[in-house]
């Protein structure tokens, strides 16, 4: 059996693990800085996730093959002599596009772009921002014109630097608008609805098998967007898995025995290997999860991670007490980026406590949204796998549970975007890792359905509020 090492490249942190048959060791963790340079933007610096990469590769010196998870929709640009970035990355939650986004959708695309990238015009999605880097970076507009321009998400600048070869993978490509969801290529009339030139874009490889050899010797056998790689780590192989990951955000994956219209969530190819054909899944995203309780932690909601474990007052729903977590606006399924987050039916007697109980209820019924419109088009297996750093949270779990009215299996193991890149990456060098870790499961107690349409009425609200403040 090989020994494997899996690198999470994240949204705030790059962190190695080492995987094999007794499980898998994280070996090195390391933060990254957040620059927000203006309203609505965010973002990472290149170098730095460059940098922290090769630091997780030196902690684990002894393995035979590695897979990178990356952030899915961040991108940059980057010169194609030097390998040198002339951009920072812009991270997946940067909305600096979203007139460009409002335009494409006046203009009548939304349509053809759904069609064939299978995605709606958002800002959330790569292919706006590559086409704001060539309207915006003078340097980008020189070296486009002699051919020099390179552009794409993280991991083709990763593996550009680190293994020589300009690529990227069908799960990340799919998160671009760019690719065409039916032939997993470059669709020309997507980059040029994006205004952005096909020629500078990576060539398109499965996420997993022989990908070129890292600066250490090792091979990199996998290369996958981190949901998708989570997806994996679930344990799914059979279409109706369903996983929820609450990091950052709150991403809904469900496997697919084929490609899905969608509707309003997204059809996507959840890995692609090497000789096989394509697996592929509905994809459904809160923009706002964890980042939310953070946040509440910033603005003094609680002090200590103890004090939102358990509540001693009944639901705050019940109480008449809603928060609509759309702090970054709304993804799936409404896709609304001018909503905005907002508690709705405060009181003198409303306290802290109230306060924070409701944001943990809002994101699950945030959650609960897409999983209803999901099942409108799979047949939902029992139970659904949770992971992500709020399923450390018991009372978070068995509100989930009741909310969307289904068993939540929640993994012993909270690594599950690793342990996912980590059996790829093994099956990419022809090994396997078959490591399946422990879970719990909870039952749903009874949940009254005029709960659902009170939050329901609530993020109504929000979004037409968002549209006056326009």
């Amino acid at each position: 059996m090989k020994k494997t090492l899996a690198i999470d490249q994240g949204t705030t942190s790059t962190r190695a693990f080492v995987a094999d048959e007794t499980g898998i060791h994280c070996v090195h963790t390391v933060e990254h800085r957040q620059y927000y340079p203006h309203s609505g933007h965010v973002e990472h610096d290149p170098e730095e996730l460059l940098k922290n990469i090769r630091a997780c590769l030196d902690a684990a010196p002894h393995i035979d093959c590695v897979g990178i998870a990356n952030q899915g929709e961040s991108c940059l640009a980057w010169d194609a002599r030097t390998g040198r970035a002339i951009t920072p990355v812009i991270v997946w939650q940067d909305d600096r596009t979203a007139d460009i986004c409002d335009q494409l959708h006046q203009q009548g695309f939304e349509p053809m772009v759904r069609e064939r990238a299978g995605l709606p015009i958002d800002p959330y999605f790569s292919g706006s921002k590559l086409g704001w880097i060539l309207q915006h970076v003078p340097e980008a507009q020189k070296l486009s014109q002699t051919g020099n321009l390179r552009l794409g998400t993280t991991d083709a600048f990763f593996r550009d630097r680190l293994t020589g070869n300009f690529v990227t993978d069908p799960t990340t490509a799919s998160r671009t608008s760019l690719m065409n969801l039916h032939t997993r290529q470059w669709d020309a009339e997507l980059c040029r609805i994006f205004s952005v030139p096909i020629e500078a874009l990576p060539q398109i490889c499965p996420t997993g098998g022989q990908l070129g050899n890292l600066p250490n010797g090792v091979p990199l056998t996998a290369s996958i967007v981190d949901q998708q790689a989570a997806l994996f780590g679930h344990g799914a192989r059979l279409p109706g898995h369903t996983k929820i990951t609450f990091g950052t955000g709150a991403f809904v994956l469900t496997l697919t025995d084929t490609l899905y219209d969608g509707g309003p969530l997204l059809p996507t190819i959840a890995w692609a290997e090497d000789g096989a054909q394509p697996m592929h899944a509905l994809d459904g995203g809160v923009y706002t999860a964890s980042s939310a309780v953070n946040w509440s932690r910033e603005i003094g909601l609680f002090d200590d991670w103890t004090q939102i474990d358990h509540f001693s007052s009944e639901p705050a729903i019940s109480r008449g007490l809603v928060f609509v977590p759309a702090l970054a606006g709304l993804a799936a399924p409404h896709w609304d980026r001018h909503a905005r987050g907002a508690w709705f039916g405060l009181g003198l007697d409303t306290s802290r406590s109230d306060m924070m109980q409701a944001v943990l209820e809002g994101i699950a019924f945030r959650v609960g949204e897409i999983l209803a419109e999901m099942e409108k088009q799979v047949a939902i297996v029992a139970p659904i796998s949770i992971d992500g750093g709020m399923s450390r949270n018991p009372w978070f779990c068995q509100f989930v549970a009741d909310c969307l009215g289904r068993q939540i299996s929640v993994s012993g193991e909270a690594e599950l975007t690793a342990l996912g890149c980590a059996q790829l990456a093994a099956r990419g060098a022809s090994s396997e890792l078959p490591y399946k870790p422990a879970a719990r499961i909870i039952e749903p107690r009874p949940f009254p359905a005029d709960w659902v349409a009170i939050f329901q009425a609530a993020r109504q609200a929000s979004q037409q509020f968002g549209l006056a403040a326009i």
